[in-house]
């Protein structure tokens, strides 16, 4: 069994396990219970009824969060010539073609996001055992694979605080919405964004309930169990 610390300890404490607590409720608690030296990470662990070996069912998204992740994003894209211009003007931090490939290749991964124009998939694909295990592969379905006249707008997404969601093979979407140093209505309106692109990103193969339980939590935090049908009424638009 895992030695949990004092200070994670003592955090548990404040938490009813037994409890499903409303969004803002347990988003309070998050920043309560963060009590690490550092600024924690606030994440949210959806589980869902979904089969991850049905193709039919799967989900992934993008939500764009209103308050950021807390973070400076660094930006790299595929492209060249025209659309090459197009990304450095909208201020991608890195931008190339063979040369960013072959710095990935020899172990650089410098960056937190990668995009790409369509053109580029065919050089951009052999990098995918290094780029998708690290989930920054670029992916038309989660909007970084685009032609040159939306790479702006996709740049600026990014730094704002474009997150992408997916299944994971144990049905679980794992998401960061922020960190502990926020103020409680930025986590809230950013754990709602996520909660409500992954709502209307229900495929149309779902069966059952859709998400079986969620939790927040903090990077050395305790989890902290959402009430479903509080979470299952959330839209932002």
């Amino acid at each position: 069994m895992t030695q949990r610390s004092k200070s994670y300890q003592e955090a548990a404490k404040a938490v009813d396990r037994q409890k499903g607590y409303n969004p803002e409720e347990g988003l309070t608690l998050v920043k309560e219970t963060a009590r690490a030296k550092f600024d924690e990470t606030v994440e949210l662990h959806l589980r869902m009824g979904l089969d991850p070996r049905n193709s039919a069912q799967q989900v992934r998204g993008v939500a764009l969060l209103p308050h950021g992740l807390g973070k400076t994003i660094r930006v790299l894209v595929f492209a060249q010539g025209e659309a090459a211009k197009i990304a450095e003007t909208a201020g991608a931090d890195y931008v190339g073609t063979d040369d960013l490939a072959k710095k990935i290749e020899d172990g650089w991964l410098e960056f937190d996001t990668a995009i790409a124009t369509p053109d580029m998939m065919s050089k951009v694909g052999k990098l995918g055992k290094i780029l998708g295990r690290r989930g920054l592969m670029p992916n038309p379905k989660a909007g970084t694979v685009v032609p040159a006249e939306d790479l702006p707008r996709v740049i600026n997404d990014a730094r704002k605080g474009r997150v992408e969601f997916k299944l994971d093979r144990t049905a679980i979407i794992h998401v960061p919405v922020g960190k502990a140093s926020f103020e409680l209505e930025q986590l809230k309106e950013n754990a709602y964004s996520v909660i409500d692109a992954v709502i209307k990103a229900k495929p149309a193969a779902a069966k059952g309930q859709y998400i079986k339980s969620a939790f927040v939590t903090s990077t050395m935090g305790p989890g902290i169990k959402l009430e479903i049908k509080d979470v299952m009424a959330i839209s932002v638009s």
